[in-house]
């Protein structure tokens, strides 16, 4: 990580889980980061716990379904920290309806949050790296699902194809990047079951869930994010799926 000592980055759904410990593994490896999130009193928090940080961290209140707080960010970034050298597309949503029981509304949510954030954000990040014509580092924090559309008796209905959509979209990304000759790297990275706020919208099913099934911490993928950004910048990690065993 030594290389990444003073560079920036940006990455959304910061106020818990997954996102949270990437932020504090990037900014005590001494990155920059600039740290996105809705709820500004866990911003605030964060701000406070990483103030002796090797890294600096920012942050900023974004809803990332609405295009303006996403085109705020990164206007911050550029100004704060002069470039933007690594973006993580962490934040992400779920819920629990069969298909002819879920809302339009939450369809919109869902896709605008796992889908077209991620690719304003992709342009955006795209635009500052290739501006300041610096090395990058693009990472998605996709699913298992994005895989495989799993069946099982959790109604997940369009969360699959939102992530299928993702691993799709890093795809073509990859496929520009390779055409314009940009030193841009492009990761995806396919956790299985994470103990996470997202894990409430099991409800009342969330402790059997864990007590059935192995799952991984928020701090194995924040891992898997480090040992992506560590390869030489020859070395792309195209994606990185990563299970819980049974131990």
């Amino acid at each position: 990580m030594d290389r990444w000592v003073g560079k920036s980055a940006i990455v959304t759904g910061v106020s818990s889980g997954i996102g949270e410990v990437i932020v504090e593994k990037l900014v005590y490896a001494g990155v920059n980061v600039l740290g996105l999130a809705r709820r500004e009193d866990k911003l605030q928090a964060l701000a406070q716990r990483f103030k002796g940080a090797k890294g600096k961290f920012h942050y900023l209140k974004c809803d990332l379904r609405n295009e303006q707080d996403i085109l705020k960010a990164f206007a911050c970034a550029e100004k704060t920290f002069g470039c933007l050298d690594i973006l993580v597309n962490n934040a992400g949503v779920f819920f629990i309806a069969p298909f002819d029981a879920a809302k339009t509304e939450d369809y919109r949510s869902l896709m605008d949050i796992n889908v077209l954030a991620p690719a304003v954000c992709i342009r955006e990040a795209l635009k500052l790296m290739r501006k300041h014509k610096n090395d990058g580092h693009i990472i998605n924090i996709n699913s298992v699902a994005g895989h495989h559309a799993v069946i099982s008796e959790v109604p997940m209905n369009l969360y699959p194809a939102s992530k299928f959509a993702l691993r799709a979209m890093a795809d073509t990304l990859k496929g520009e990047i390779k055409l314009k000759q940009d030193k841009i790297r492009v990761t995806g990275i396919h956790p299985g079951l994470v103990k996470t706020e997202i894990l409430n919208a099991f409800g009342d099913k969330t402790n059997e869930l864990l007590n059935t099934m192995p799952y991984m911490e928020s701090k194995d993928v924040a891992d898997c994010v480090i040992f992506a950004l560590s390869m030489p910048q020859k070395v792309q990690i195209d994606e990185l799926t990563v299970t819980a065993i049974a131990v």
